[in-house]
């Protein structure tokens, strides 16, 4: 393993937003090109992670644009329903999109480590564990010091510090929509706010990010809360209604550029310490990640919509939220050679179990819960939840915590003369 970062994304399962070309409105559509660019996403934190794509990294806020824009819309959507904006329906459907994942992949990625992981990991991933579960991750790794860039490979659970970000996100956003987006102009205050904060946020990140260690800039929520605003800034109707003006050829020639921005971005930047990343460059990034999303929203039937909502990339859009989970665990507990196979062999073939074990997970956590089966409803799936949730503290509490200094010496190295 040649890196040592780790990204995140939420991924939620449904890529829809209010509107299309025409206008805002309160019809909601599927957007299989929103689907295929978190598939994008994914696949470039993967390569990165492989240590194949340097700034792959940056798939993370292409995630965070995608969360921020998604969620925004449904906010200013249900702000025109007769009630509003329910916030408890709101929190619960959040907590039934990301909870039973990810109580089902680290209670297992537990149980591996135990078994195939080394001390160190082990003892990491015990401390770190009921951090992920307050989904404060992102703010305990910044406390404990933990360098981002350098300690990956010692943490196992170190990739879910976006969850926590995104997480954080969904508890303080919708209570600014429902309080700004009230009565006439609610949405021009909203994309007035989004770009405050976003500027804000960059602010801050350009105070923090000529640190020696940039992991603060880099996992606090403060800081990347400019990805996700800039998504919720796209998701207004004073953005909407400007680019739904957009000729259907002019929006296809400026998603191109945009993809091609992003595309030469995530190859050419060479990890944390290209120079101006953290004073400006991620930003811009998440600019342009905004803009693309926005105008496939627009136009999501032209070329760039049919090209980035092709059957490739959506199933694999479908499958990010489960595949980023399960990815960092599976090269961080996968031998170094596999089968006699190293290099992009062994990549071949950690993304290839990250895939089986994302498939698995889909089909038999996410989509029962997605599709509501019986003992994921009411009073069983209350039941449910809690039975799993036992079950992840039970083994928690089991797995026995290493001793300090286990496996820290090479005993072969002792013996050999």
């Amino acid at each position: 393993m040649t890196s040592t970062r780790a990204g995140g994304a939420e991924a939620g399962r449904t890529a829809s937003l209010p509107g299309g070309r025409h206008g805002g409105g309160a019809v909601r559509r599927h957007l299989a090109a929103l689907d295929g660019l978190r598939g994008c996403a994914v696949a470039a934190v993967l390569l990165f992670h492989a240590g194949r794509l340097q700034g792959g990294f940056l798939g993370v806020d292409l995630f965070f644009v995608l969360s921020g824009f998604l969620i925004t819309g449904i906010l200013l959507q249900e702000m025109t329903a007769p009630h509003g904006i329910a916030l408890t329906a709101f929190w619960v459907r959040r907590a039934r999109r990301l909870l039973p994942a990810l109580i089902a992949v680290c209670t297992t990625t537990l149980l591996l480590t135990w078994f195939f992981g080394t001390p160190a990991q082990l003892r990491l991933a015990l401390d770190d564990a009921p951090w992920v579960a307050a989904q404060a991750a992102n703010w305990h790794f910044v406390a404990e010091q933990v360098s981002y860039w350098d300690a990956g490979d010692s943490r196992i659970l170190t990739h879910l510090w976006s969850i926590a970000v995104e997480w954080q996100f969904y508890l303080v956003w919708p209570l600014v929509v429902l309080v700004a987006a009230r009565g006439r102009g609610g949405e021009r205050r909203i994309a007035v706010i989004a770009a405050a904060g976003a500027l804000l946020s960059l602010a801050l990140m350009v105070s923090l990010g000529d640190a020696v260690d940039t992991t603060r800039a880099y996992q606090g929520t403060d800081t990347r809360a400019s990805a996700l605003l800039l998504g919720a800034l796209a998701a207004t109707a004073p953005v909407r209604r400007r680019l739904a003006r957009v000729p259907s050829r002019s929006s296809d020639a400026l998603c191109a550029l945009s993809a091609l921005g992003l595309a030469a971005s995530w190859a050419l930047t060479a990890g944390e310490s290209s120079p101006g990343l953290f004073q400006g460059g991620m930003f811009a990034h998440s600019a342009a990640c905004a803009l693309l999303i926005a105008l496939l929203a627009a136009s999501p039937d032209g070329i760039a919509g049919r090209l980035a909502g092709n059957g490739v990339l959506r199933q694999l859009g479908e499958l990010s939220y489960s595949l980023y989970l399960w990815h960092w665990p599976v090269f961080l507990l996968l031998p170094r050679t596999v089968l006699g196979a190293s290099g992009w062999g062994r990549t071949a073939v950690a993304i290839g179990l990250s895939l089986g074990a994302a498939a698995l997970t889909r089909r038999w956590v996410e989509d029962p819960v997605r599709r509501r089966a019986p003992w994921t409803v009411k009073r069983r799936g209350a039941v449910t939840l809690m039975a799993a949730s036992a079950l992840a503290v039970g083994m928690w509490l089991v797995v026995p915590q290493p001793h300090p200094g286990t496996g820290t010496v090479d005993v072969e190295q002792l013996t050999t003369r």
